[in-house]
Parts: C-alpha cells; structure tokens; sequence
C-alpha cells in the first residue's frame, strides 16, 4: 500500500513523564492479582465464557434490544443491549481480561492523575468484547467520555456490552444484529443531541464513513482518527489520496506492534480455535487453501503446517509469494485446487476472492471462512438464490446444499472467524488496545500543525514503549546500550532503535 509522505513524519512525538519506562515497579504491579475476584469467576475460563453466552429466557431472545425499554441501576436508558441484566457476569469477563492486559492496566494507572483524555470525546466502533471493554474503561478512567458501537455483527458479547452499559458507557450493540440494526447502532452512537465527538476510533471504517456520509460537519471539531483494520487504513489512503481527508489519521494496522503481534502472533492461535469450535474437525492430512500471504495468512498457514495439514497458498504479491515459497508452502491459483482442498481461508482484505464459480466448483463438505476484517471476501450473496438451500446446522455454522446434494460448510456467513466464533488471546489484545489508546492520546494532545490532513505511522517510540510495557509480564530484561555504543550506532541509548523504515 502506498504511502503519504507524512507516514514518516515522527520525530516531533516528545514522551511524556509518565511513559517512562520503570521495569522494576512494572514487574511488581503484573504480578498483582485482584483480590475482589472470587473462585468462581476465575473458574470461568475466557475462552468458555466468550462464546457461551449468559442464558436468558427465551421470550427475551425473540425481542428486538430496539423494541425493549432498559434502564441501567443509575436510571440511565442511553445504550441499546441485548439484556441490561446479564451485567454482573459480564463484569466477572472484564476483570479476568484484565489480569491479562498488564499494559493496559499499567498504562490506566500511571496516566489517570494526569488525565491525558480530559474534555475528549471518543465516538468507537470495534468488537465489542472483554478486551474491549477493558480499554474503553481505561480510556474513560484517563478523562475520556465514550460513545461505542460494534464493528461485526457476530462478536459483541451480550454480557459484556451489558456490563458497559451498566456502567455509565453509551453501548449500542448485540449478537446477531441485522444491517439495519448495524447502521442504526452506529447512528445512536453519532446523532446525539448536546453531544459530539472529537475522535474517532474505528476498525473497519464504517464509523468514518457513516459521519462523511450522513453528517460531514462534525468534522470541523474532530481532532483526529484512529484506525486499525487493513479495510479502514485503506479507505483512509484513498480519502487522503482523493484530497477528501479533513482530519488527521493515525494508520494503527501497519504499526509493528498491530502487525507482528495481532496480526500474525493472534491468528496463528485463533484460526484453530474458531475452525474446532465450529467443525470439531481433525486437522491433520487436510488439504488447505489459505488466500493471502500478509501477516494473517502467515499466522494461518504456520498453525495448519504445525498440526499436519498440507497448505497452499495464493497470493498477488511477488514478495509475499516469494515468502510463502521459502516458508515451505506451494503457492497455486485458487482455480489450480479448488475442487480437492477441503478448507479454504481468505485473508486478504480484498472483495470476492472466493466467487460463485468457485464455490460450485468445491467438492462435497468443503469449509468455507474468512479471517480478514471484512465479509467481502466470499461472495455470500451468490449463494442466497433459490436453487441453493441453506440448513443452520448451530451457531454461525451453514450448509449451503446444492440441488444434486453436494453441500459446503460457510463459517460465520463469511464474516471473521475468530471473534464471531471463538475468541482471541486476550494478551495480544492487550498490545493492539494499548496502541489504540496511546494513538488516541497522541492525536488528541498533538499541537496544532504537528499533524495536517493525512494519514500517519504511529511514532517508532510510541512502538517501542508498548512492546516495553509487556515484558515484564515474561520476566525478560532488555540489554542496555553503553554511551561507546549508542555512538557507534548513532542512536539515543532510550530508543528509538530501528529506522522507520526498517522491517521487522
């Protein structure tokens, strides 16, 4: 992806007193446990809880959030989730997601007296998730005031939005929500009377696209946009590119410790999980195809490879081809193994990678998902038409039969497996939410002139500082730089230590 300029544009980002790095003190506090949480929240494991929702009768289940009239313990009605009263289970989520966010949680502690996010006011549209909820806390305890909606229809977890909700958070969101529902909760979040946003944090680009389309003046007091997702980062290039770009934007996707770490460390775990949950499938000796070779499709690949499965790989990319090839893995044309794989992946942010064609070329029970941010990828539309008979067989799990009986497997209806059907490593969200909230501070607190309209890298030391926070959590211990080396290399002894341009 192309570039601006101003991508590179780092060197005035001055590191505040409380970003200093203090490892000692840091070890300390990780290693601290909640004593208010009791046996039984902590034997509640976060993966069984994220998926299993709260029960809640069945009458409850069949009434729209929009057509019910909730208030939380403070008489507040502003928020729109599926049961207010899955709350308190809800909070037991967040405070296990916190025990493995120790940057997060440091971060909220040093930076809370100052209130670095005093007066801003963060309009957000992510996955609504314990991990979330952690960093919205966090950006609310440092001054902020919140308004949030979800970024997927599928990944909300009911019991957390409630906790949220519950806890003075302006939360419009729910599993299973239609696209009419979708848009709607994003418009709650924006159209508020004596409220209006200042930032926006986004992933997907929804969000920014909802307040170009229906409401563009807001811009003139939004002081920046943080965005996350591939698909977001690129509908901001295209803005900038299109000199439509009214505000600045910090590109978080492409920050090394979103690419390295979520991208490639999560999906390497998550892939597995979302696919056993969902097929209760063995891996090994299965014929794979996992379309796209960034840091998400790396994660894929490296996970099926280390179980047994034999992997193909495609791709438009000459150096990610090349990647694939030196990595172990065939790189084909989809068309080359369709009819023999027994799994196909979509990783590339890009719209119908998987068409119809393809999809009445698939052999019988072939398993079908996506794990890019979009649901572009698969081309689910082809497949709602009358010859094609779709049974739910459970939870976010398809078959699409043929009329000659053949029948495929559609995860997710082709939106991202791993938060609509199982979850991620809390920990990895950990260093993505801290980027996000550092980010947030960054463009919020920036002087006027520091950043114009267009779209930025999160600064190499705002990097380094979160990947710093979270190694204490490994007992690890940076070597130091002597003043005769710092000089040799001709770096400052406290970062920062590569180039922007350097590729990790």
């Amino acid at each position: 992806m192309e570039r601006s300029e101003s991508t590179q544009d780092t060197t005035a980002f001055n590191m505040p007193d409380w970003m200093q790095i203090q490892f000692a003190d840091q070890k300390r506090e990780f290693n601290k446990r909640p004593t208010k949480i009791g046996r039984r929240s902590l034997s509640r494991s976060i993966s069984q809880s994220s998926t299993d929702s709260y029960s809640s009768d069945s009458s409850d289940d069949e009434t729209s959030p929009r057509d019910k009239q909730q208030k939380n313990s403070k008489g507040s009605s502003d928020f729109c989730v599926k049961n207010i009263k899955q709350a308190e289970f809800g909070r037991r989520e967040i405070e296990i997601a916190e025990q493995e966010m120790p940057a997060l949680m440091a971060l909220r502690k040093r930076a809370q007296g100052e209130k670095p996010l005093a007066g801003a006011k963060i309009v957000g549209c992510t996955h609504i998730t314990a991990q979330t909820a952690v960093l919205i806390e966090t950006l609310g305890a440092l001054g902020a005031q919140c308004r949030w909606a979800a970024c997927n229809i599928y990944s909300t977890l009911n019991e957390v939005a409630a906790a949220l909700a519950e806890s003075g958070f302006p939360v419009f969101s729910w599993k299973g929500e239609s696209e009419d529902d979708f848009w709607w909760c994003i418009d709650r979040c924006v159209n508020v009377e004596g409220w209006q946003p200042n930032m926006i944090l986004d992933d997907g680009g929804d969000l920014t696209h909802w307040i170009y389309k229906k409401y563009p003046n807001m811009f003139k007091k939004i002081k920046g946009i943080v965005e996350e997702s591939v698909t977001g980062v690129h509908r901001l290039y295209q803005l900038s590119k299109a000199g439509k770009l009214c505000v600045p934007a910090m590109n978080v996707n492409d920050s090394v410790t979103k690419q390295k770490f979520d991208n490639l460390y999560c999906c390497r775990e998550s892939i597995l999980d979302g696919l056993k949950r969902t097929t209760d499938m063995m891996f090994g000796g299965k014929q794979v195809v996992v379309c796209g070779y960034g840091e998400v499709g790396k994660g894929c690949c490296a996970a099926l490879k280390a179980m047994g499965s034999i992997v193909y790989v495609t791709e438009i990319d000459p150096i990610c081809a090349l990647q694939a090839c030196m990595d172990g893995f065939r790189l084909v044309k989809l068309n080359e193994v369709i009819r023999q794989v027994d799994i196909v992946i979509t990783c590339t942010g890009n719209k119908n990678v998987v068409t119809r064609e393809h999809l009445d070329r698939m052999k019988n029970g072939c398993i079908v998902c996506n794990m890019g941010h979009s649901n572009t990828e698969i081309d689910v539309a082809s497949l709602r038409t009358p010859e094609l008979t779709w049974e739910r067989v459970r939870s976010q799990v398809d078959h699409v039969i043929w009329p000659d009986g053949k029948r495929i497997v559609l995860l997710a209806e082709g939106r991202l497996l791993n938060l609509s059907c199982s979850t991620v490593p809390t920990f990895v969200l950990s260093i993505t939410a801290t980027t996000q909230a550092l980010a947030l501070i960054e463009l919020y607190n920036a002087p006027e002139g520091r950043y114009k309209q267009d779209v930025y890298l999160l600064p190499k030391k705002m990097d380094e500082y979160v990947a710093s926070l979270h190694l204490p959590t490994f007992d690890a211990h940076l070597t130091e730089l002597s003043d005769e080396q710092a000089k040799y290399l001709g770096l400052n002894k406290n970062g920062p230590f590569k180039p922007n341009y350097y590729r990790y």
